[in-house]
Formats: C-alpha cells, structure tokens, sequence
C-alpha cells in the first residue's frame, strides 16, 4: 500500500469533515497574537511553554513541519515570525493559506513528506514546529536526521509525539471500556489485518498510522545531533479512558548542537 498517498487523500478528507486538527484558528487568535499575547499547542491540549521560544518572534525563520491545518503556522506569523509550513496534504495546507488570505498573513505553504526536506537548504532555520504527525510515517529517525541538517547551529525543534503505550491497547475495546492489551510496538494500523482487508483499508479514507518506540522518538533526537533541553507530557483532556491512568502524548524541546 502506498502510505503517502493513502494519508495525503485521507487527511484531505478530514479537512472536508471538519476534523478537528483541521480546523483554522479564529480572528480575534490572530488579532491577540499580532500584539504579542499568543500559544500553540504541539499535542492535545496543553500550550507550548513560552520560554520554549525566543522573548520576540519578530524575523526568526519557523519551519512548520507536518503541521498543516491553518493553527500554529498562522499565529506564530502573526506574531513576527517568517514561517514556512509544509504538509502533506493540499488541503490542509489551504487551511493557512485562507488564514492567511483572512487575515492578511504572510506565509510560505510547501506540499511535502516530513522525512524529505530537501527542498531546504543546510541550516536554514532557526526553529522547526512538529505536532503530533510522526505517527504517519514508518520510520521518525530520517525525520529527525532532516530536521538537524534544516536547522542553524543553536536552532530549536519543538516536537510532539505520542507516547507508544497508546498503541498496545485495541481501539473499539477501549471505547467499550475495556483495556484490551492487544499490538506490539512498533506496529502499524494494518500490521494486524489480512491481505483482503488491508485491500479494503486502502479503498477506506482512513490513514495508517505507526507506533515507534521512546527510543527512536528521543535517542533519535539526540543521535541526529540535539540535546534535549525541555519535556511535557499531555492527554486527550479526558477523553479517553487512558487519561485517567497515564499521560498518551509528549512534547520535547531540543536544540541542534552538531551535525552527524
């Protein structure tokens, strides 16, 4: 099954239903960021800490990366930045592109898998913006690899990502109430399915997402050549059944100290 696409079309479809990491921030969001009173959030439901960022915003070059949706890229322009976000799916993209367009915005959208980025150039950031998506790709250490060689000396990533334990447990069960222990991690969505229904997930609009280990999500980081210099964890805000046992998201600060 060809993965990219399968995800592009399906996020395109999320963005026609509405869903809700697809939905553009408001006006008076991006009136309050102009004047300096702004967050984002790289996870669920917290904020990214504003020390996490520079004191002022004003010209610092922000890859947002696999961040479409018209929510972080949007604000953080609005708040000085000069922010280029890229996404694999067109629609989302457009979602900036309006906000933008509303709010008279500028912002760079390129159309683009998060594990490629060689349409940049060697250090060309000063900071990357990464929320939860990493569970759309198979392997995050390409990613991380990419996101070093994009990045000035002293740059910041800013990643969210999804604590592995989330996966282990089978989806419809939870939602019935019980914690069935159920896939291995790493894992995918369709690692568990036949030939036949893997055939009819790829006719679904469904995308296909991947379960990677806290290794690969944070000794991943530091082998592509950061130091981790902060870290939250998040939830769903109690809406799942996991909340009231263990936080299923994480957020990392980590600053490129040198290239592999």
């Amino acid at each position: 099954m060809d993965v990219i696409k399968q995800n592009s079309q399906a996020w395109d479809k999320k963005v026609e239903n509405g869903a809700v990491y697809t939905k553009c921030v408001s006006e008076e969001v991006i009136q309050q960021s102009r004047t300096g009173d702004w967050q984002i959030s790289v996870t669920t439901e917290k904020s990214v800490p504003k020390n996490w960022f520079p004191n002022e915003l004003e010209g610092v070059k922000i890859l947002c990366l696999a961040s479409g949706g018209g929510q972080q890229a949007p604000v953080l322009a609005a708040a000085g930045a000069d922010v280029t976000v890229m996404d694999l799916s067109i629609k989302q993209l457009e979602q900036d592109e309006f906000v933008a367009k509303r709010d008279g915005l500028k912002l760079t959208t390129v159309q683009g898998n998060m594990t490629d980025l060689s349409c940049f150039a060697d250090e060309q950031f000063d900071m990357i913006i990464h929320p939860v998506s990493n569970l759309f790709i198979e392997d995050v250490k390409p990613l991380w690899k990419e996101a070093a060689r994009v990045l000035k000396k002293g740059g910041v990533l800013i990643a969210g990502f999804v604590n592995p334990l989330l996966f282990i447990f089978d989806d419809e069960q939870e939602m019935q109430g019980n914690l069935e222990v159920r896939h291995a991690v790493p894992s995918s969505s369709i690692s568990h399915l036949s030939e036949e229904e893997i055939q009819a997930y790829s006719q679904s609009n469904k995308t296909i997402e991947f379960s990677h280990t806290l290794e690969d999500q944070i000794q991943g980081q530091l082998d592509a050549g950061f130091v981790i210099t902060g870290l939250y964890e998040d939830d769903f805000g109690g809406q799942r059944m996991l909340d009231s046992y263990i936080k299923t998201f994480i957020s990392t600060r980590a600053v490129k100290m040198r290239m592999e």
